[in-house]
């Protein structure tokens, strides 16, 4: 197995234990399982040492566990929608790292370190409490980042160091308190979307001139004069220094300096002094044969009725293949014998008005991570069984991709427009059913209108004739 989605289940007491018998595992999805940092399993890194995909949003993680730290292979990285106050430095660990979502959070700053993530293509920050003071000074050296996204926080303007990661494609800064942004911001040429919006105060800096032969020297207003580097004195321009939002950015930049090294020290300093409190703990438990003090007892709460029902362990293999929803596109499946059979893909768009379908797309959402919306179709024609199994089986393929969108009904010539735009060439019906029904069907037995001439000659005497008033006799006709 190398993926396992356990989204959207009431998991506070499950400890995830039968996760180290997983150790293949690409994907986890931990996404509003009730995790915290007591029932997340601290050895999570040792289980699952191939792992790259991790999403553990939505839950109660006031930090992220140090297991998770550990993981040198994680390539995609969610973590959004917690209460996460800080980050650790030891981030340092996932080079490989190359999507981070800490959207929704409580972060006030991000660690120096941040920025030995080189790998990193994708970083959002949205809905925290970041400032400039909280962005390293670093960030430029993550040459490969394409997406900066931090709307709703407190940022007055952007570092310069941000401006230098050429790369960038999209900057989503809205609802800030901008006043200015940096004027490297004209030299990102592979910028596409730049989003400002809902910042009042700011002022776009200027454009600066075409460049030409000779005015490199001036590039971001420094002089780069030959005598003038020798000496070590490379200045700003003049112009740069005299306007208020200049000088506040160098103020900025001057108090995040200062604030680093002091975090730095102390944080070298707090190091040292849990060490030489942990060695003398030890030494004075070996010398004086005292154990070790057991770890505290786990603090139990009672279990509510919900909670203690069993589970049954539902599998879906029967139905759908593994990899089905793993990569964005379209699949399609009939039902027939009241199981869904997958439709090839040049028979897509084209229902029989007596069948019924279920369609799942696979596409990439803003975070680029996967979801799904899922349809069942109804033919006008379509026999109860197959009507009511199109729509269990659509819930049973949520089940097994923890999909959290809703189920789209969707009916003979009154389909929705988001589920006709599925189709490029659009949509035909097909008259009659391409697969029975499950049903057994009873037809009435029909009887036949036949007409006999009785005669009594010595015996009684039955003779068919055409069902017609000419067959009978004149006599009979009269008498009637």
């Amino acid at each position: 197995m190398d993926t396992l989605i356990l989204a959207n289940n009431p998991m506070v007491n499950y400890k995830l234990r039968s996760l180290q018998g997983l150790v293949n595992l690409r994907t986890l999805n931990l996404r509003n399982t009730e995790r915290n940092l007591s029932n997340f399993p601290e050895q999570l890194d040792t289980w699952l040492s191939e792992l790259e995909d991790l999403d553990i949003s939505k839950n109660s993680l006031p930090q992220i566990p140090a297991s998770v730290y550990r993981m040198e292979k994680l390539k995609r990285l969610n973590a959004s929608h917690n209460g996460i106050t800080e980050l650790s430095g030891r981030m340092e660990n996932w080079v490989l790292l190359e999507l981070l979502n800490l959207s929704y959070n409580k972060l006030q700053e991000l660690p120096q370190n941040l920025s030995k993530c080189t790998r990193l293509k994708r970083i959002f920050l949205n809905a925290n409490e970041l400032t400039f003071e909280g962005i390293p000074l670093g960030i430029s050296r993550l040459t490969y980042l394409e997406q900066f996204q931090a709307a709703r926080n407190k940022l007055q303007c952007i570092p310069e160091s941000l401006c230098r990661c050429f790369h960038l494609k999209k900057l989503v800064l809205t609802n800030n308190c901008l006043i200015q942004l940096p004027e490297g911001i004209h030299y990102l040429k592979n910028l596409k979307d730049l989003d400002v919006r809902d910042n009042p105060d700011l002022v776009m800096p200027p454009k600066p001139p075409e460049e030409q032969i000779g005015s490199a020297n001036k590039l971001y207003n420094i002089d780069f004069d030959l005598e003038k580097l020798k000496q070590g004195a490379v200045t700003s321009d003049a112009s740069s220094k005299t306007t208020p939002l200049s000088r506040k950015e160098r103020i900025f930049v001057r108090r995040h300096k200062e604030r680093q090294a002091t975090d730095e020290n102390t944080e070298k300093v707090l190091k040292g002094l849990s060490g030489i409190a942990e060695e003398k703990t030890r030494k004075e438990s070996v010398a004086g044969g005292i154990p070790e003090a057991p770890p505290p007892p786990e603090i139990r709460r009672t279990k509510k009725w919900y909670e203690m029902l069993e589970k049954p362990n539902l599998t879906y293999e029967a139905y759908f293949d593994e990899n089905t929803g793993k990569e964005p596109g379209l699949t399609i499946w009939e039902i027939e014998n009241f199981a869904p059979l997958e439709v090839d893909s040049p028979l897509h768009g084209k229902f029989y008005t007596a069948d019924a379908y279920i369609v799942l797309q696979t596409y990439l959402d803003e975070y680029e991570m996967l979801d799904w919306n899922i349809y069942f179709w109804i033919g006008a024609e379509a026999t109860l069984d197959k009507k009511a199994c199109s729509a269990m089986h659509a819930v049973n393929l949520r089940n097994m991709l923890g999909a959290e969108s809703r189920i789209l009904r969707e009916e003979q010539n009154e389909e929705s427009e988001p589920f006709l735009s599925l189709y490029s060439d659009g949509i035909s019906y097909i008259e009659g059913g391409g697969t029975p029904s499950s049903f057994f069907t009873v037809e009435d037995t029909s009887y036949p209108v036949r007409l006999y001439r009785v005669s009594n000659h010595n015996k009684v005497h039955f003779q068919p004739v055409t069902v017609s008033e000419t067959s009978l006799d004149p006599r009979d006709r009269k008498s009637g």
